[in-house]
């Protein structure tokens, strides 16, 4: 009844909010930092004013609630399967930010009843009118479900660090990406740097790869420091945007939630490209 009365109520708002920015958050590889980038970065939204939804999509290995604090009573499969409304799977952590745990049984996407299927389209057009931004925590590396769900979504933030290895990963990650959709807008953040000029140089070399052999243009959204504030607020299930706002590395976050927001030249915006039928044409087409 409630998403019933939700969906209606949304209905008749009509065109009056715009539908909220799908943001995936995607790595080459395990172990750069990635979700706890979307956490903090999620708080540095919510600090500029904005309402924002996280869903983990980490399918096995989802640590998000671990990040905040939070136990969630119900899982993203909750709902699909109907046994949960879908205002019992959203988990809030304070006002204006919340997250859904993905939980298992979600690498089947294309074994999905009709009516699971159904379910998601109806959830997600519901919450793209709830929020003003949804984060997606992909997981690591690339797989053709993950690839899917990426293409849908309006943009991308890759993470990655400036060893070798992480730059080597997170190339071939916006490859596969390219070959589905060379036109997505993709964001790069430099995490875990030790040097400033060294993270600089490997986002360049990155940017330099993506534009020679792909043809694609990124953005470097900024660097992240390596921070022993990181690892405290890690070990005290509080993100460090929150637990030190006066720490060099939070005040790089909410400078990265900036150039974000509004970019380079201040009133940029990106616009909405329709995540919604994007992901029914993928999942349709992957069903016919």
């Amino acid at each position: 009844m409630h998403d019933q009365a939700e969906a209606l109520r949304l209905k008749m708002m009509g065109n009056q909010k715009q539908a909220a920015r799908s943001i995936a958050i995607v790595s080459g590889k395990g172990g750069v930092g990635k979700s706890n980038f979307t956490a903090n970065f999620a708080y540095g939204l919510v600090a500029k004013g904005k309402k924002v939804l996280i869903v983990d999509m980490d399918i096995g290995m989802g640590n998000i609630h671990i990040l905040f604090g939070a136990t969630p009573n119900y899982h993203l499969k909750d709902y699909l399967t109907n046994s949960k409304d879908l205002w019992e799977v959203v988990t809030p952590i304070e006002d204006h930010l919340a997250f859904i745990a993905g939980g298992s049984g979600l690498e089947t996407v294309l074994e999905w009843s009709d009516t699971m299927f159904a379910r998601l389209i109806d959830g997600f057009s519901i919450l793209q009118r709830s929020y003003d931004v949804i984060l997606f925590d992909m997981g690591a590396g690339a797989t053709k479900s993950s690839i899917d769900l990426i293409v849908a979504m309006d943009e991308i933030i890759l993470i990655a660090t400036p060893e070798p290895t992480s730059i080597t990963d997170a190339y071939s990650m916006m490859k596969f990406i390219c070959l589905r959709d060379a036109n997505k807008t993709f964001h790069i953040v430099g995490n875990r740097v030790l040097k400033e000029q060294e993270g600089k140089d490997s986002l360049a070399r990155l940017q330099l790869a993506m534009r020679k052999f792909l043809s694609v243009e990124t953005s470097v959204l900024g660097l992240l420091p390596d921070d022993v504030h990181v690892r405290n607020a890690v070990i005290a299930q509080t993100p460090f945007i929150r637990m030190y706002p006066n720490a060099q590395v939070s005040k790089r976050m909410l400078s990265i939630t900036d150039t974000f927001l509004y970019g380079e030249k201040p009133g940029t915006a990106i616009e909405n490209s329709g995540f919604i039928d994007k992901i029914k044409g993928i999942f349709q087409k992957g069903r016919v």
